[in-house]
């Protein structure tokens, strides 16, 4: 739905109306106009599709990435699976949000070198999730069964390993795109992501920072909508955790049990 959000807005989000800068919640403009004279509404529509799809972008770039990796060095083990972990050591004795800024600060503002920022700090817990669950099923008698029978590599990986990850991943994704959204309008916020006129909430903050006295809900507005969003996606998270530890200890004593 978040998605679909331009297409719900009653303004181009974009347009320039200095006649009507600064004005309160009408019927012409739902929630009051901006400094330029843009409606917030669609503004703040349009800035969902740029800011939770940001997100889920940088999801999904850090899963393939982190995810193969942590497959392979749990599987492989050795030089290579040392060689990931110390990478991974090292993104991860620091704060996401530090990394984050000190990249974004060094490739430049902008769309693209934030994707890349995002990503580079995120893929590692990925990596080392999925390694932590393979070193873990690896050691199962159902594993060196299928060896024995002469099952490759790449078939047990498939059929084996892989349905193992979904859940645990899937969990961590739902859990951290509250984070990742977070990230993304604190960059925003301070000029390293995503730039005007492009409607996200981040950089709607910060634009409305000067006229916060004059003009609250250029602030409230968009604070709310990432509140709200971030909010309901770490609840999201956080039931697919308990059931993914649920079923996951059912199958426990399923085990034992046999």
């Amino acid at each position: 739905i978040l998605m679909l959000g331009p297409l719900f807005a009653p303004h181009n989000p974009e347009l320039i109306d200095l006649t009507n800068r600064l004005q309160g919640p009408s019927a012409s403009h739902w929630l009051g106009t901006d400094n330029l004279g843009r409606d917030i509404a669609s503004r703040v529509l349009a800035g969902a599709q740029v800011t939770v799809g940001l997100s889920l972008l940088a999801l999904a770039l850090s899963i393939l990435i982190g995810v193969p990796l942590g497959l392979l060095s749990g599987w492989v083990g050795g030089r290579f699976d040392w060689a990931v972990m110390r990478v991974v050591d090292a993104f991860m004795a620091l704060p996401d949000y530090i990394v984050a800024i000190v990249l974004s600060g060094l490739l430049g503002p902008g769309f693209v070198n934030m994707l890349i920022a995002i990503v580079v700090v995120k893929w590692v817990g990925y990596a080392r999730l999925t390694r932590s669950l393979v070193i873990q099923e690896k050691t199962r008698d159902y594993l060196m069964i299928s060896t024995l029978a002469g099952g490759s590599t790449r078939r047990i990986l498939r059929q084996h390993m892989v349905p193992h990850i979904v859940g645990p991943t899937l969990a961590l994704a739902t859990m951290d795109i509250g984070k990742v959204i977070l990230l993304v309008a604190s960059l925003s916020f301070i000029g390293m992501g995503v730039q005007p006129p492009s409607p996200e909430w981040g950089a709607m903050l910060n634009d409305g920072r000067a006229y916060f006295a004059q003009a609250p809900e250029l602030m409230i507005v968009p604070g709310l909508a990432i509140f709200v969003v971030v909010a309901l996606v770490s609840w999201l998270g956080d039931q697919l955790m308990r059931r993914y530890t649920i079923s996951a200890d059912d199958e426990r004593l399923t085990h034992v049990a046999a």
